[in-house]
């Protein structure tokens, strides 16, 4: 694994570490819970407590926790609790994509290796 640009930002509710997370209106983060969440990376394998420091993964290749089964080079956003799940934006939705997989995931709990490449996937 490589290390990427790494930031620490106050967290403003507990946070699992190799997680989802995204910002809130304040510029804190939180633990994504959707897929149109404005995700910013992946926590560090500790997490953090709220009010405390979190250090989130921004760039490079990262562990993730899967929400599900995830294949190679799938697009990757989160679910409700800020697992990594498979991009699949039904007709005339868009999904924010926190990066694509660089290994498989058969289980949720799995850890998968992510990619940290953030777009949206938009499908007419």
């Amino acid at each position: 694994m490589r290390q990427g640009h790494i930031q620490t930002f106050l967290a403003a509710e507990a946070i699992t570490g190799k997680r989802l997370v995204a910002f809130d209106a304040s510029g804190a983060v939180v633990g994504a819970v959707a897929d149109t969440d404005p995700l910013v990376g992946v926590s560090d394998a500790v997490g953090a407590d709220e009010g405390g420091n979190c250090d989130v993964h921004m760039t490079g290749q990262v562990p993730v926790t899967a929400g599900g089964a995830i294949a190679y080079g799938d697009p990757v956003t989160s679910d409700a609790q800020g697992r990594a799940v498979v991009a699949a934006p039904s007709a005339g939705d868009q999904v924010r994509v926190a990066g694509y997989a660089t290994t498989n995931a058969t289980l949720a709990g799995d850890i998968v290796q992510l990619f940290l490449a953030p777009s949206i996937l938009y499908t007419p």
